[in-house]
C-alpha cells in the first residue's frame, strides 16, 4: 500500500483542479405542471392527471369546509391545488369602502388556500385605464429608488406634461398597493400562503426594473411575484424580466404565448410554442434565477394532451 504523505496529497489536488473542467451543466429545471381550473372535482381532475399534469390552480375562491373537500379530491388523485388564483383587486380605489372589501374578499382566499393545501394566491393589486400613457413599446420608464415613485414614463421633452395623469395615477397605485399588501402579509405568514403580485395588463409596473423594485419593496417572503411568461411581451420580452426578478423573487409562473405583429408592435396572444417567446431564453433565464416550483398553463383551445406535450417541451426542455 503507498503511503500518503500531505506533500503528495497536495500534488494531487493540484493537478485535479488543473485537470478538472471549470464549467458546469446548466441545472435541470424542476417545474411541475398545472392547469387553471373552476371549482375542484373528481371527474374535472382526473383527465389532467392521466395526461401528466401534476396539480391546478382553481379559481374558485370558497369557504375552508368545501376547500379542504377540494383538498381531499386532489390528493386521492396525486395531485395538488397549488394555488388560488384571485384575481383583481381594486386597492387604489378613492372609496375606502371599496378598499376594505378588496381586502377582505383577499383574506377570504388566503384561508381557503390554506383549506386547498395551496402555497400561494394569484392578486392583482389594482389597474389604471382611460388615461393617456405611452405605447407599449414607447415606455422609458425612471424612478425613484427610494419610494418607487416613477419620474418619467417616454422620452421627449413633454413627456411628463403629456402623461402627468398617468405618473399620478401609477403613484398611487404603488403607494396604495403598498399598504393594503402590508396589511395582509401577517395573515399570510399565518397561514403559509404566500400573497403572488401578478403582472397583468393593468397598465401598471410595466417595466421590469419597476416591477422588481414594487416586489422587493416587501422584503417579505410573503409577498413575491407571480410571474406570467405571456403577459409582458408587449413590452419587452419575459426573460428579461426574470433575469431582472433573479432569486428567490418568483413564487409561481403562468404559461402562454404571444404574437407580436410584424412591426414588432402588439399582437395577440397565441398558444405556448406559436408566439413571439423565445424558449430557450426563457428556460436559461429560469435556471440562472434557480427557479423551482409551478407553472400554470393559462390557455384553452387545445387538448390536454397537447398543452402536456407543449409544456414539457418549452419550459422543460423536453424534446
Amino acid at each position: 500500500m503507498t503511503r500518503l504523505t500531505r506533500r503528495s496529497l497536495l500534488a494531487a489536488s493540484a493537478t485535479a483542479l488543473l485537470t478538472t473542467p471549470t464549467f458546469a451543466a446548466p441545472p435541470q429545471l424542476t417545474i411541475k405542471k398545472a392547469k387553471i381550473v373552476g371549482k375542484i372535482t373528481e371527474s374535472l381532475l382526473k383527465p389532467l392527471q392521466q395526461t401528466g399534469f401534476d396539480g391546478v390552480e382553481t379559481t374558485h375562491v370558497c369557504d375552508e369546509p368545501e376547500a379542504a373537500v377540494g383538498k381531499a379530491v386532489a390528493e386521492r388523485l396525486n395531485m395538488r391545488v397549488h394555488s388560488v388564483l384571485r384575481g383583481w383587486m381594486d386597492f387604489n380605489s378613492p372609496d375606502p369602502k371599496q378598499v376594505e372589501a378588496s381586502l377582505e374578499a383577499t383574506r377570504k382566499a388566503l384561508r381557503a388556500a390554506k383549506a386547498y393545501g395551496a402555497d400561494a394566491i394569484l392578486l392583482v393589486p389594482c389597474r389604471v385605464s382611460k388615461i393617456a400613457m405611452p405605447e407599449p413599446w414607447e415606455f422609458k420608464i425612471e424612478f425613484d429608488e427610494k419610494t418607487g415613485h416613477v419620474t418619467r414614463v417616454a422620452d421627449g421633452a413633454d413627456a411628463n406634461e403629456k402623461y402627468a395623469a398617468y405618473i399620478a395615477a401609477q403613484n398611487r397605485a404603488t403607494d396604495t398597493s403598498r399598504a393594503a399588501v402590508e396589511k395582509l402579509i401577517p395573515l399570510a405568514q399565518e397561514l403559509g400562503v404566500v400573497i403572488g403580485l401578478e403582472n397583468v395588463w393593468n397598465n401598471l409596473w410595466v417595466d421590469p426594473r419597476l416591477y422588481r423594485h414594487f416586489v422587493a419593496s416587501f422584503n417579505s417572503p410573503w409577498a413575491k411575484a407571480y410571474f406570467d411568461i405571456g403577459n409582458v411581451v408587449k413590452y419587452s420580452m419575459p426573460d428579461k424580466w426574470i433575469t431582472e426578478l433573479g432569486a428567490g423573487q418568483i413564487c409561481k409562473l403562468h404559461v402562454k404565448d404571444f404574437k407580436l405583429n410584424p412591426d414588432g408592435h402588439n399582437g395577440k396572444f397565441v398558444h405556448p410554442g406559436d408566439g413571439s417567446i423565445d424558449w430557450p431564453a426563457v428556460r436559461a433565464a429560469l435556471a440562472a434565477a434557480k427557479y423551482q416550483g409551478w407553472a400554470t398553463i393559462e390557455d384553452n383551445g387545445l387538448s390536454l394532451d397537447e398543452f402536456s406535450k407543449r409544456f414539457d417541451t418549452l419550459i422543460n426542455g423536453k424534446a
